[in-house]
């Protein structure tokens, strides 16, 4: 049986969590990974050396890596100490690799081949893409960074863009066109998700495309962006900026996390944070909800070196839950003849 083609977008933690699980799947798998990190570590060398931004890339490529357990911690090691400290050292190979290579996705290509990675993963664009988000009352956020450390509310945004404007990666662009299913999510909807969506040539290939399209819901708001967003909010924005309903299916988490971790979110979040579902909403919609329990048991950790870690969530999906639900849906097609109809 032909390998499905399942290509993810997103980036940080999410994609690193969603690839670990796909890669134990046999399947032809390559991850989009947006480029507009601008903040810690990836910050520092886009200012200091002119790179493009390693961080969420090197994610990816620990995730799908097939080297030794000591080589994908070496990747993910920051330093504590020093004119180094809070940098990792996979920001700064990969840094060292567009340096010597000539060109960021060269890079990365030169890194797939040394750390034996299983698939491939693909800088949304090679272009230096700086992030804008502006407000109703006129206030325009610079970066991703500051954007995601800023507060705002869902109805108050008047655009967000990227200046200049930039292309995709043809190599992205001919991975979405050749897909079978494409995986959207989970992560930080307007510095990990959305970006990817403002680069109009990857929405148009992604309007075209004839893959299925599986968006992987948060699990929570976050505060001072999408406080009170439920799933169709979500799915009508991504489809907004991709330019047609383009979703077919959603996966949706309907476990509750323990009830220490549901008291430490209220404590840093307050009221209600997690991603709601309202049926009766629109009765209309035109994509499948697939609920389940997708949650990861236990508390998501971070390095002490980590400078972003009080910015990252403590609730987590799990990785294997998630890839097997995938991996279901992506071979719906191939049993059609046997089910015939599911109530």
């Amino acid at each position: 049986m032909k390998k499905k083609k399942i290509v993810t977008i997103g980036g940080g933690t999410g994609s690193f969590m969603l690839l670990s699980g796909l890669k134990k799947y046999q399947v032809d798998l390559s991850a989009i990974v947006s480029m507009a990190d601008d903040g810690g570590s990836t910050g520092v060398l886009r200012d200091e050396l002119g790179v493009l931004p390693p961080g969420d890339v090197r994610q990816c490529l620990v995730a799908l890596s097939d080297s030794s357990e000591t080589l994908r911690r070496l990747l993910n090691y920051r330093f504590e100490e020093g004119g180094l400290k809070g940098h990792s050292f996979g920001n700064l190979f990969l840094s060292a690799l567009e340096k010597i290579s000539g060109s960021f996705s060269r890079g990365v290509e030169e890194a797939m081949h040394i750390l034996n990675v299983r698939g491939q993963v693909i800088p949304v664009t090679d272009q230096d893409a700086k992030l804008y988000l502006e407000t109703t009352d006129g206030c325009i956020f610079s970066g991703e960074n500051e954007i995601n450390h800023s507060d705002f509310s869902p109805g108050k945004i008047k655009k967000i863009y990227f200046n200049p404007k930039i292309k995709a990666n043809k190599k992205a662009l001919k991975c979405i066109k050749e897909a079978d299913v494409i995986v959207i999510g989970p992560g930080n909807h307007f510095c990990s998700i959305l970006p990817n969506f403002l680069i109009s040539d990857f929405s148009e290939a992604i309007r075209k495309s004839k893959a299925k399209v599986i968006y992987n819901c948060n699990l929570t708001n976050k505060k001072g962006h999408t406080d009170g967003l439920d799933v169709d909010d979500y799915v009508d924005s991504i489809n907004g900026f991709i330019g047609k309903d383009r979703i077919d299916y959603v996966t949706f988490n309907v476990k509750k996390p323990s009830r220490e971790l549901m008291e430490k979110y209220e404590k840093i979040e307050g009221g209600r944070f997690l991603v709601d579902f309202n049926v009766q909403k629109n009765p209309n919609r035109k994509y499948k909800l697939i609920k389940g329990n997708f949650i990861l048991n236990g508390e998501a950790e971070y390095g002490k070196a980590d400078a972003l870690a009080k910015t990252r969530s403590f609730i987590r999906h799990s990785s294997n839950k998630l890839a097997k639900t995938i991996f279901m849906v992506s071979e719906i097609e191939n049993y059609k003849n046997i089910i015939k109809e599911i109530l």
